[in-house]
């Protein structure tokens, strides 16, 4: 694996994607293009960690640990629009009390990211799909601010016992729900009466709104 040493080597090789498509990239890495991403669904991220040299695995680090960034692909339309909400970590149900956003992995994972915005349209089948120009994303005061209020906001409603209750609506940058394989995987939580019960793991995703404001900053659709 060819790991990057600067952060400056990382974000040429990445630009240098902008315009291939995954076909091209998955045969030059020796990887399988599958036939669907329904049973897959982080088959592209795992593609660009593996062209990109990523090499944090399932260590709860960011991809590039010797640089401190992380890598986040962003399914777009051809208009540059965001086609879903981005995952960002798993939530911690339990042994989150005296928790800050200082130390938080949340806080880790979105200090430094190099976005890679894939066109994946539907129609488009899986190899043809194209790269576009990746960026590097620190969040600004304001972008922090509104994700450590979210978080903030999130575990609160996780130690005092509403994690049932959590829903779309909340957070103005962040939501929580459920990230499971499928509806039989569960993990403990606890409930308003401090009570153990088995619910289904949440995740962090970033909304909407939040990721299209950095694809209109940094991305030009033409």
């Amino acid at each position: 694996m060819n790991i990057p040493a600067t952060e400056s080597k990382l974000l040429e090789h990445a630009q240098s994607l902008a315009g291939r498509s995954l076909g091209e990239l998955a045969e030059k890495a020796g990887v399988v293009v599958p036939e669907n991403l329904s049973r897959e669904k982080g088959w592209i991220g795992l593609l660009l960690e593996k062209t990109l040299g990523a090499s944090a695995g399932s260590m709860p680090l960011p991809d590039f640990p010797e640089l401190g960034i992380e890598l986040k692909t962003l399914p777009i339309s051809r208009e540059g629009k965001p086609l879903e909400t981005t995952f960002v970590c798993v939530a911690p149900l339990t042994g989150i009390t005296g928790m800050t956003w200082e130390k938080c992995h949340l806080k880790n994972k979105m200090a430094k990211v190099l976005w890679v915005p894939v066109i994946s349209e539907r129609s488009i089948p899986i190899a043809e799909r194209m790269v576009c120009t990746p960026f590097l994303w620190e969040p600004n005061q304001e972008e922090e601010e509104l994700m450590r209020q979210d978080w903030q906001e999130l575990t609160d409603m996780i130690a005092l016992g509403k994690v049932e209750q959590i829903n779309a609506k909340y957070g103005q940058v962040l939501q929580l729900r459920p990230k499971a394989a499928n509806s039989s995987v569960k993990t403990q939580a606890f409930d308003s009466q401090g009570r153990p019960f088995q619910t289904l793991p949440r995740g962090f995703y970033l909304k909407i709104p939040f990721t299209q404001m950095l694809l209109n900053r940094h991305l030009r659709i033409n």
